[in-house]
């Protein structure tokens, strides 16, 4: 064989090109795991932190409907706010702090009937959100 039929050496310290892309890659993927870990325990953590107000000046049903102060069998609210973390035991069957188990009862229905556009709910979605 002439030196010009003989096929280059391959240099083992440089990696193919291929090679290197995979190693650029991978260095971004972990990059990117290293930046979003503390994002979702950021997250996390701030959805414990989040506040369901109740409403004040009414009282809320045994159904979780606000009802006029004087109706009959219906609980005061006084305008107390709930932890996401509070809501979250309360749903898996606590009571909130400070009511009573049938008071307790009656702010949880209140709270899952929240929808868009009212105070709480973007923090009570938040809670029923997988992790």
């Amino acid at each position: 064989m002439t030196d010009e039929q003989k096929k280059p050496e391959s240099n083992s310290s440089q990696p193919s090109p291929t090679r290197r892309r995979a190693l650029m890659l991978g260095a971004v993927g972990a990059a990117t795991v290293v930046s979003v870990r503390p994002a979702l325990a950021q997250a996390a953590g701030s959805v414990l932190n989040c506040e369901i107000p109740m409403p004040s000046g009414s009282n809320i049903d045994a159904y979780g409907k606000v009802v006029p102060a004087d109706t009959p069998g219906s609980f005061p609210t006084m305008g107390q706010k709930y932890t996401g973390e509070e809501v979250k035991r309360a749903l898996r069957g606590n009571s909130l702090p400070g009511a009573s188990y049938d008071q307790s009862q009656a702010y949880v229905q209140y709270i899952r009937r929240l929808q868009n556009g009212q105070s709480g709910f973007t923090c009570y979605a938040s809670l029923q959100m997988p992790r």
